[in-house]
């Protein structure tokens, strides 16, 4: 039998004043369907059902001899491809032996019939001279000889891994852009989270694949919570300090920590609104844990919740930003609530279990949380993450007892939930599609936990 794992470090935190809170569990969901409508559902809901377009992408030819930035090239544009979850790639193991490298190398037969089968074509060429490398990529749409070309592309970059990967990243989005219904893509998004590789818990950044990993604060403490802001410009967090936790500001554009106030006892978990002019988080100034709401450099504070209960862990909606997601102890063990902006109409969504981390999506449809739905000793299942239709109140289970997983972060264009788990037997990021498919851990180094996914 699996060993429960217990939440991690921000709820365990917070536990210690749900805990001393009645523990009265109420009536279960009754919006609980079969395994198959779940599926039908999600697949519908988060645009995931339409058929894949079958996708080949040829190896690059090289213009110059520089075999490992060819190789990190091609390496970075297949997977971007194979992560939008919007094609099904054509494995090269079909491909034809004679690979094109411009538009008057492609021959479609080989390409268009068995065992290819493909509809699409990705192909070029990349050359580096001297500093640089430059990039010609096309995409053609093989069943249509008589005019193929979607995209035909000239990327110029540092002829460095950086600079070939972000070529890879730019050229793959542009056809994620063209073929997935005009939602950008993501392979040029960034990651932020905490890791204690150095010894004390810090912020880092990292590319959208776990590329490029690298540290942002240097404080020395505990810094949890990271939360980008939308224009990417700004981070907030929470950071232990001598006057306790209190929210932090980093400034990309000054590369450092800027000015926000201390309000006095615990403050935690901040929330960009989308537009980026408030920021929602959590705060015990009053002496109970509510949710809190100013503007970006602190001030005009003003206090949406007040209840006998511990208020936290607020979300946005991210397409409207008139509600806002949050978990609330006033009934007992956590459970996720949502509220207007201005604090009128709260509902309660989940009604059992243990309920955390909610995140809103971008197109405004759904919440993803980490829920125990089964909580308590000797309680069958683990920590889990499932999606929420907020119309409809029903929701469907994105894992299935893989360790202990928490704190759901979305990605820009909807179709990918990033988070961590500790399946791999310590805390670690992953990301997968909306559906719960594709699961994929991308990081290794020490611990790293509470991730947040770029606006853009």
């Amino acid at each position: 039998m699996q060993k429960k794992s217990q939440p991690g470090q921000v709820q365990s935190i917070l536990k210690k004043t749900f805990i001393t809170l009645s523990c009265a569990l109420a009536l279960a969901l009754v919006l609980v369907h079969t395994a198959g409508a779940q599926d039908d559902w999600i697949r519908t809901g988060t645009g995931l059902g339409v058929e894949k377009v079958r996708l080949a992408v040829a190896d690059f030819k090289p213009q110059s001899q520089n075999p490992d930035l060819l190789k990190e090239f091609n390496d970075t544009l297949w997977n971007d491809l194979d992560n939008a979850g919007i094609f099904e790639m054509v494995s090269k193991s079909f491909y034809p032996l004679d690979q094109p490298g411009s538009p008057a190398d492609v021959k479609f037969a080989p390409w268009s019939s068995p065992p290819p089968n493909a509809a699409m074509l990705v192909f070029g060429n990349l050359a580096v001279q001297g500093n640089n490398s430059f990039v010609q990529g096309w995409l053609y749409d093989v069943k249509n000889v008589a005019s193929p070309q979607i995209l035909g592309k000239h990327y110029q970059d540092a002829a460095t891994s950086q600079g070939v990967r972000a070529i890879a990243h730019k050229f793959a989005d542009e056809i994620i852009l063209r073929m997935g219904g005009g939602i950008n893509g993501i392979a040029e998004t960034k990651v932020y989270f905490v890791s204690k590789r150095t010894g004390h818990k810090e912020i880092w950044a990292m590319d959208y694949d776990g590329a490029n990993q690298h540290s942002l604060t240097h404080m020395g403490s505990i810094a949890l919570s990271p939360h980008v802001s939308p224009d990417g410009s700004r981070l907030a967090f929470s950071a232990l300090n001598d006057g306790g936790w209190s929210i932090m500001m980093y400034s990309f554009d000054l590369n450092r920590l800027v000015t926000f106030p201390k309000y006095g006892g615990t403050n935690l978990s901040p929330s960009w609104s989308p537009d980026g002019t408030k920021l929602a988080f959590s705060s015990s100034r009053g002496g109970n844990p509510d949710i809190l709401v100013s503007d970006p450099s602190g001030g005009n504070l003003k206090r949406l919740t007040d209840s006998k209960g511990p208020d936290v862990s607020p979300s946005w909606n991210r397409k409207t930003g008139a509600q806002i997601a949050w978990v609330s102890g006033r009934s007992g063990l956590p459970q996720i609530y949502t509220m207007d902006s201005d604090g009128a109409n709260i509902q309660r969504l989940t009604e059992e279990g243990y309920a955390i981390s909610p995140a809103w999506s971008p197109n405004g449809q759904f919440l993803v949380f980490s829920w125990i739905r089964h909580y308590g000793p000797g309680a069958p299942g683990g920590q889990d993450l499932y999606l929420m239709d907020l119309a409809s109140k029903r929701w469907v289970q994105l894992t299935h007892d893989g360790g202990r997983n928490d704190f759901p972060s979305w990605s820009p264009d909807g179709r990918h939930i990033i988070f961590q788990s500790n399946r791999s037997g310590s805390e670690q990021i992953w990301t997968m599609l909306a559906d719960g498919t594709n699961q994929k851990q991308l990081t290794t180094n020490g611990t790293n936990s509470e991730p947040d996914w770029s606006w853009k």
